[in-house]
């Protein structure tokens, strides 16, 4: 009888440690470009993958071309792969390309053998025409020449078995022959197999493919002198869903490449896998803390761009332009600041950009039509400590919105500032204020000379405050009356350089008039907010 199935998998919630990353960008990524990397590009490549913590990396198919085998011997021979880093090669189950292999081995520390061949249903019927014990035959020829030539090269050289189009093969038959192999090679646990498992084809839903790796990794021969390693395919878009699954299944180790590159769709993405496990809090062992760099590189070597909104390294995959998204993330930011939060929990942002090397004010708050008050608001106060009152973000919100609207474009932080000074900051015309001086006695007494469409006026007002007397005393000599509505400043910068930043709001004929004053001195600051409010409102009936 077989053995049951089981679904063990399911009960699992999360997926404990990070597996044995192995990338095979040099050989699957490699095959998959429209213009395969030449000598120079793969050592680069290479030693690209070693930087960003690959302790295995597949390097190729050293029988299939001389590049690839030149480029196997280059490192051997110039002792360019560190010891704690293990190669892997692939090779078919054939003498000529098995001893071509070894001899591209040769003296080479550390590395492993990948063997393989098709057992699928559809590959023993259309393909090979041949039943399950000649195909179990070709899996044994090549194991046993595996064990031959690496007792006639030097090298400690480790193997590996793949039942390609593992998905299409019954899952019985799978088990037989990854155990017929296994019986000849008889792993032990200093000196461990691996057994890989490829969704060659995606044929169905990541929980069957869950479901067939732990039927294999709990029934395999040799259990515990055996790594489960998964090569997912992204036929159906569930690639990386599968690794993940299968990892939970029994898995412990995954072949995959940077951003998905290889064969038609592509292998599961390492990175996003990577970063998946870190959002839970997982070390993913892999150094990914610069994706601007990761994604410069890749695009380098493989003349491939990246997707915009790929996960995690896209250009747009941290933006938001949506005013409530950018709401959302500002309120969590600050509330994360104020609080002194460990974990990271901000709305809309699954890690915090800054660990993969993006930044907030560059990469998550993104100004279009679309965008609200409080992410113009958050840009302003980030890049140039401009703190707009809550009750003014509204009015400049909507100014912003309707220029991104009609130019058609998103807007640059330092054309918000553009558009910010212009509306609002120092405005003196066609009022402005030439001369004010105070006098205090119970209260404060102005006394104003003002310029309004070229005609001088001095005046005299009485207040409780510096503002409230400048108020009284130019009201008689407008054409209409001005009530201060609201009032905010902040210093804007720090230290003997810092200025003063005063906002204030005035009502007029119940309309609401926003103004900005910025000086050295905070009192000719609130006086030029006061004239900047008041000229927004010429501007607007006029």
């Amino acid at each position: 009888m077989p053995p049951v199935l089981s679904y063990d998998w399911m009960k699992k919630d999360h997926i404990e440690n990070a597996p044995d990353w192995c990338s095979v960008d040099l050989r699957d990524g490699n095959q998959a470009l429209i213009v395969p990397m030449g000598l120079k590009e793969k050592l680069e490549f290479f030693s690209y993958l070693v930087s960003l913590g690959f302790k295995e990396v597949e390097i190729g198919f050293p029988a299939a071309s001389e590049t690839e085998f030149e480029f196997c011997r280059k490192l051997i021979e110039d002792n360019l792969i560190p010891d704690d880093v293990i190669i892997q090669v692939l090779t078919q189950s054939r003498e000529n390309i098995i001893k071509r292999t070894f001899e591209a081995l040769d003296g080479c520390k550390n590395a492993i053998i990948h063997l393989y061949n098709s057992t699928s249903v559809a590959q023993r019927n259309q393909v090979f025409k041949k039943s399950k014990d000649q195909i179990i035959d070709i899996a044994k020829f090549g194991a046993k020449l595996l064990l031959d030539y690496s007792n006639k090269y030097k090298g400690n050289y480790n193997f590996e078995y793949s039942p390609e189009s593992f998905t299409g093969t019954e899952m019985e038959f799978a088990l037989e022959i990854c155990n017929e192999v296994l019986d000849i090679w008889k792993p032990t646990p200093n000196k461990k197999a691996i057994i890989n498992l490829p969704v060659t084809v995606q044929l169905s839903s990541p929980h069957v493919y869950a479901c067939q790796v732990e039927y294999i990794s709990k029934n395999i021969k040799y259990k515990d002198c055996v790594r489960i390693s998964l090569h997912p395919h992204n036929d159906r878009g569930c690639a990386v869903a599968d690794a993940e699954l299968g990892l939970l299944a029994g898995a412990d180790r995954v072949e995959g490449t940077l951003f998905g590159n290889g064969e038609r769709t592509g292998n599961a993405d390492i990175i996003t896998l990577a970063l998946n496990m870190y959002s839970q809090g997982i070390n993913p062992k892999l150094n990914l803390d610069d994706m601007p760099t990761v994604v410069k590189k890749y695009e380098k070597f493989t003349n491939m761009s990246v997707y915009e909104r790929q996960p995690y390294a896209g250009k747009l995959v941290f933006a938001a332009f949506s005013g409530s998204h950018q709401d959302a993330i500002a309120k969590g930011i600050n509330y994360r600041k104020e609080n002194n939060l460990t974990i990271w929990n901000v709305p809309y942002l699954p890690i915090d950009p800054s660990d993969v090397g993006r930044e907030y004010e560059n990469d998550v708050i993104r100004i279009n039509s679309q965008s609200g008050k409080g992410g113009i608001g958050y840009i302003l106060k980030t890049k140039f400590g401009l703190d707009i009152p809550k009750n003014m973000r509204e009015d400049f919100g909507y100014a912003v919105k309707a220029i991104s609207d009609k130019s058609h474009k998103e807007m640059q932080p330092d054309e918000l500032l553009e558009i910010f000074n212009r509306r609002y900051v120092n405005l003196n015309s066609p009022v402005s204020i030439e001369k004010v001086q105070y006098e205090q006695n119970n209260g404060i007494s102005s006394h104003v000379c003002i310029n309004i469409s070229g005609n001088v006026y001095n005046c005299k007002g009485y207040g409780n405050g510096r503002l409230d007397s400048v108020v009284e005393a130019i009201n008689p000599v407008l054409d209409f009356a001005v009530n201060i509505n609201d009032y905010f400043e902040h210093a804007l910068g720090f230290g003997s350089n810092s200025k003063a930043c005063c906002y204030v709001c005035i009502m007029v004929e119940e309309e609401l008039f926003w103004g900005v004053g910025i000086h050295n001195d905070i009192i000719n600051a609130s006086v030029n907010a006061l004239v900047s409010a008041i000229n927004r409102y010429e501007n607007f009936r006029n």
